[in-house]
């Protein structure tokens, strides 16, 4: 009997050595090695094999294709072709051949992973399918038992399917296509370390994003940088290449545009005495403020002092700031005491005996309690996530003394609180930290800032220095 492969698994692994690729041995679920010449001589011209004059030094480098995490589901020829007015029309995006039979699908989310809490994943979930449905007719409901259009499951190793996951690493997800006999079900796995918005881990939306095109009957467009490109790429906010939608609307058409209506009249409303507004009339000094809180969040830096914001991208101040901070987090106060972002990508703030924690610009949790997390203090006044490699700390300081504490949690560690001695050349109070993206932790007390040497554990020589004229460039601070 003949078998084919036409699952999709999708292994944001790296890929064979580049003078092999793992090919299915016929009549078997097995995979042997085979070399590229001998069985996919053409895969030259799809990005897939270098010339065998060229692997030496192909394999050389460190940043070429071969290295890059892709996914692992085999470019299949397109089944069908794509004809407008009676030529060949031109496109990169590639069908596997089939299509779900209806456009008002459901799904259900088997089980979940532990990093993110379960109202979290269905709010990836819904973001990851709604980038496909507002292009095309096809709609999405969540469904909490029995049958669905699509099965999402979190699961490990060896789980009915002959597609064994391996643990932390290489492969982190597969779906299956269309009109195949485990057609809808999407399978991730659960001992990755998933995240969201942030480069701590593999982000989920990108994955989840690209598996779900899978599902609808998309292969691997040879587009870069299109969501279905074989080679996973970290991109926010994430959207719909052209190549994309070009594929999913040619598979479900595109999205029925509604007929205006004409909007109702606005009755009448007195001017408010005291009303929100985003504009800033005067905007503060970065050279002469000593700020509230500094957070780095999502690789960029935000100053936080009274109410506004100022944030700094690649060591350069963005345009249009400083800005309200309710601009980004609605429901925060004006004078915030601390910020940090925890591994999720969750983003804490403080204020006296208060806290609030929001997911991106999404409030998920406050105002609270800062007993609720162990601390018997007032307020903090500064608060740092600080280490190395996968062994990261949150650390609250508050007069002369720090904490350490766990946002998964969301408790303080026995042994704390200790002296602010420990960490050598730092003063006793200070008002802001953070971690740069070098490893250096930086503390804040009025104007000035001390780095801290991860290695040596103490303030480097040279500090203090001045916050203005190192972050905001001020001639005089």
């Amino acid at each position: 009997m003949r078998t084919s492969l036409v699952v999709c698994c999708c292994v944001f692994a790296l890929q064979c050595l580049p003078s092999a690729l793992c090919l299915p041995v016929r009549g078997s679920g097995r995979y042997k090695v085979a070399p590229v010449s001998e069985k996919f001589p053409d895969l030259k011209k799809r990005g897939k094999a270098p010339h065998a004059q060229d692997l030496v030094k192909e394999t050389s480098l460190s940043n070429n294709t071969w290295n890059r995490p892709r996914c692992g589901v085999p470019d299949y020829p397109a089944q069908k072709g794509v004809h407008h007015r009676g030529r060949p029309r031109q496109r990169r995006f590639v069908l596997y051949g089939g299509r779900l039979d209806r456009t008002d699908l459901t799904y259900r989310i088997v089980r979940f992973p532990w990093q993110m809490g379960e109202e979290k994943i269905r709010r990836v979930f819904r973001e990851a399918l709604q980038i496909w449905s507002d292009v095309t007719p096809l709609t999405f409901t969540e469904v909490h038992s029995g049958k669905a259009d699509i099965r999402i499951d979190f699961t490990r190793y060896w789980h009915g399917d002959n597609l064994p996951f391996d643990g932390p690493g290489g492969i982190l997800a597969h779906a299956f296509f269309p009109r195949t006999h485990r057609q809808g079900d999407v399978h991730f796995d659960y001992d990755e370390s998933w995240t969201l918005g942030n480069h701590m881990g593999t982000d989920l939306l990108q994955v989840a994003a690209h598996e779900f095109g899978h599902v609808l009957g998309l292969q691997h467009s040879r587009e870069p940088g299109a969501i279905m490109s074989a080679y996973y790429t970290f991109s926010y906010p994430l959207r719909l290449s052209e190549d994309d939608k070009q594929g999913i609307q040619y598979l479900y058409g595109a999205r029925p545009q509604a007929p205006p209506t004409p909007p109702p009249l606005p009755p009448p409303t007195p001017p408010p005495s005291n009303p929100e507004t985003n504009e800033i009339l005067t905007n503060p000094d970065a050279c002469q403020t000593d700020f509230d809180a500094v957070s780095m969040i999502r690789g960029e830096l935000f100053f936080f002092k009274s109410g506004y914001v100022w944030r700094i991208r690649d060591g350069h101040l963005e345009s249009g700031y400083p800005a309200l901070a309710s601009r980004h987090w609605r429901g925060i106060p004006d004078n915030i005491d601390a910020a940090f972002e925890d591994k999720s990508g969750n983003i804490w703030f403080f204020q006296g005996e208060n806290y609030w924690v929001f997911d991106a610009e999404m409030r998920i949790r406050g105002p609270e309690s800062i007993r609720s997390l162990g601390l018997s203090v007032s307020g903090v006044q500064a608060a740092l996530r600080w280490g190395h490699d996968s062994n990261f700390n949150t650390y609250f300081f508050k007069s002369g003394s720090y904490w350490r504490f766990s946002p998964r949690e969301s408790r303080l560690e026995s042994v704390y609180p200790r002296s602010m001695q420990d960490w050598s050349g730092v003063p006793e109070d200070v008002d802001a930290a953070f971690r740069d993206v070098y490893g250096y932790a930086h503390f804040i007390r009025g104007r000035q800032y001390w780095k801290f040497d991860p290695v040596g554990m103490n303030s480097l020589e040279g500090y203090p220095r001045y916050i203005g004229m190192d972050f905001f460039g001020c001639r005089n601070a």
